[in-house]
């Protein structure tokens, strides 16, 4: 599978719901629309960005089944289907592959707290049981198994690993990943209070999983274009910077927070977070309008921005 490796914006995509809170998928036809139009190499859906923990087991196979049914072959589905177990994340990937998924992004199962030779052998169980391309997330904060680059070097010496996600602060890791130079693409989240996106992007990375695609689809695909020359680090620079104030804010409260609740101003078929969380109002929204203004996004993607009282009637 080494011929699949990604690079580029891996963007994590929301999960838009209806006014019933169902899940909306002409929403979820037209926001793959605007990932694919703007430069996204792959989406992620139902990771932390799409809420999952949140769905129902029913609702997670009907999204698999009905946005696979709208690939267009441009871009690349991906799913995550961590179970709260081995098997049951064994199941989700098989069930993923037999309804047209392009891969399957894991984290560690939540909760359990588990070590870190027992969760690389539960990443190493599953793409035993699977040939569908996968992708490794490591993400201590939300799940509190961290792991070293020797466990993560291990598990991509396995050819159904395509892909991972850095989201601690180490910039050490990410070289010795880099310099191991496995099938992977090696990414790194995009918060700019993480710091990783510019020694990933310098020492070779191969692009960024994101969330402020979401958003800024386009600029994201300029920051995580792995750079040949200085055209490349150039452009890089330029981007990164200009968009810095988008980073922070859509980081500005726990995901997606934010991100959903700032799409929902600039009028993209996000819909409203499901409870217990909530949808940032006043103040704490306007900030984020008034970034997209400053950077003039809503101009470059055609939004019309509502008044934020009209926006919160919703």
């Amino acid at each position: 599978m080494a011929d699949q490796k990604l690079a580029g914006s891996f963007v994590a995509l929301i999960t838009p719901f209806n006014r019933d809170g169902k899940v909306d998928f002409e929403a979820f036809r037209e926001l793959l629309s605007f990932q694919q139009k703007n430069g996204s190499c792959a989406v992620l859906i139902m990771g932390s960005t799409g809420e999952v923990s949140m769905l129902s087991p029913e609702e997670k196979k009907a999204i698999i089944v009905e946005t696979a049914k709208m690939k267009s072959g441009k871009m690349k589905l991906f799913y995550g289907c961590t179970g709260n177990n081995t098997e049951t994340t064994i199941d989700n990937v098989k069930f993923a592959k037999a309804s047209g998924a392009d891969g399957a992004i894991l984290a560690a199962p939540s909760y359990i707290c588990a070590s870190e030779n027992d969760i690389e052998r539960f990443f190493l169980d599953v793409a035993d049981a699977t040939d569908l391309p996968l992708g490794v997330y490591n993400n201590p904060p939300r799940v509190k198994t961290d792991l070293h680059w020797d466990n993560l070097i291990r598990i991509f010496k396995h050819p159904n690993y395509i892909v991972h996600k850095e989201s601690t602060t180490r910039v050490g890791q990410v070289a010795q990943m880099i310099a191991a130079n496995t099938h992977a693409a090696i990414m790194c989240c995009d918060s700019p209070n993480v710091g990783l996106v510019v020694p990933t992007m310098s020492l070779g990375g191969h692009g960024t999983a994101n969330m402020t695609g979401n958003l800024a689809p386009a600029e994201m695909a300029t920051i995580s274009t792995p750079w040949k020359g200085w055209a490349e680090a150039d452009g890089f620079r330029k981007a990164y910077m200009g968009l810095l104030p988008l980073l922070h804010y859509t980081y500005s409260a726990i995901n997606p927070v934010a991100v959903k609740s700032l799409m929902k101003a600039v009028g993209l078929p996000a819909g409203s977070l499901r409870k217990p969380l909530t949808n940032l109002e006043g103040e704490a929204l306007m900030k984020g309008v008034r970034v997209v203004q400053q950077l003039g996004l809503d101009k470059k993607y055609g939004w019309k921005l509502k008044p934020v009282s009209a926006i919160a009637a919703e």
